[in-house]
């Protein structure tokens, strides 16, 4: 037996290498990195971007016409020949029809990777970011601030129909909700032009057109926000009255099951003041879930501006992709639309960061 004992090999060193792994050894830091909750979220995000980005290239060039046949059918429209049109047409734009698709493409990756959208077609010398710096700061600024207003009002509001539930208020106030919701953004543009501005007489139109008045230099100065917010007045409470009444019924919904929580019963029960419970305890726990709905709200904003700011003439983004789609501007309409997906999908990315910082059990499922 001794002899047995003996001859047994020693058990290996904790340090050696033939040492089993332990079970509990915690990952690579590359790898937990890679698996981190914010990581996954990026990567989809770039993934959407990418896609999108593709079918953006694809799409356009899958509409009839190109730059210089849609350019030479409006020459021609003044008694000009065909031939004459698309000589002029090839001249005047920054295009080459025989260009392979595929080069095409393979050159459109590489300026996306190095964030270069190239050059627009029908603003010579003009590249993509400049034309888009030169509008989507109007439009982002108009749906940014109808956003937050109506996202405050339409919180509020909800939590006092929850509170006021059916009462009159409270019947009043869900009609209205109801309402608004189902109206389109662009019929709300133009009810506020022809109700309150040419029927009323409440405002003028006309004067309220564009984004800056002739001669306000944009800069940090009292005239030039002053001005802005004038002319941005009807975008901003077009895109209020678009999302307020969904805003309230959510919320509403929200507090209203929040209400039922035991644990609002017990800080009832604990004698503490009703501004308090309704801060603390209902209005917080309330808006929780709806943190990741501001961002899908903004997205549709922006996905609808281009027909508001058309029925206003508002000078933002949406003007300029519809510009680019009738031009076929392949590069301008390649950006505008990778602009505006980066911004919803950022948007979406930072409410699910959000999210996961005030409710940690969601990194962690």
């Amino acid at each position: 037996m001794a002899t047995e004992i003996a001859a047994s090999p020693p058990p290996p060193h904790a340090g050696s290498a033939d040492a089993p792994a332990r079970a509990d050894a915690p990952d690579p830091l590359p790898l937990r990195i890679w698996r981190h909750y914010a990581a996954v979220k990026v990567r989809k995000a770039v993934v959407v971007v990418f896609v999108v980005a593709n079918a953006t290239f694809f799409l356009g060039r899958a509409m009839p016409g190109d730059p210089i046949d849609v350019m030479a059918g409006r020459l021609t429209q003044g008694g000009m020949s065909m031939e004459e049109a698309r000589a002029i047409a090839m001249n005047s734009l920054a295009y080459d029809p025989d260009a392979p698709l595929y080069q095409q493409w393979w050159d459109f990756l590489a300026g996306l990777a190095t964030l270069d959208l190239g050059m627009t077609i029908n603003r010579p010398g003009q590249s993509v970011m400049e034309a888009i710096g030169a509008y989507l700061p109007w439009t982002l600024f108009s749906i940014g601030v109808g956003t937050v207003i109506a996202v405050v009002l339409g919180l509020a509001l909800g939590m006092v129909m929850a509170y006021w539930r059916n009462r009159f208020l409270d019947h009043v106030l869900s009609v209205l909700a109801s309402v608004l919701g189902a109206v389109p953004n662009y019929l709300i543009a133009m009810l506020l032009v022809f109700g309150g501005g040419m029927y009323l007489g409440w405002f003028d139109p006309i004067d309220l057109r564009g984004t800056i008045s002739p001669g306000v230099r944009p800069g940090p100065t009292a005239e030039f926000v002053g001005d802005a917010l004038y002319h941005a007045a009807l975008p901003i409470l077009t895109y209020v009255l678009a999302i307020i009444g969904t805003w309230m019924l959510v919320m509403k919904a929200s507090t209203t099951e929040v209400l039922g929580e035991d644990y609002v019963t017990v800080a009832r029960a604990r004698g503490l003041p009703d501004r308090r419970v309704a801060v603390s305890y209902v209005g917080r726990n309330a808006v929780l879930p709806l943190v990741a709905q501001i961002a899908i709200s903004f997205g549709t904003l922006v996905g609808g501006a281009i027909f508001v700011e058309q029925v206003l003439v508002y000078k933002g983004v949406g003007g300029l992709l519809l510009d680019a789609v009738n031009y076929r501007d392949y590069p301008l309409l390649q950006g505008l639309l990778v602009i505006i997906t980066s911004c919803v999908v950022l948007a979406n990315l930072a409410a699910d960061l959000l999210y996961s910082r005030l409710d940690p059990r969601i990194s962690q499922q």
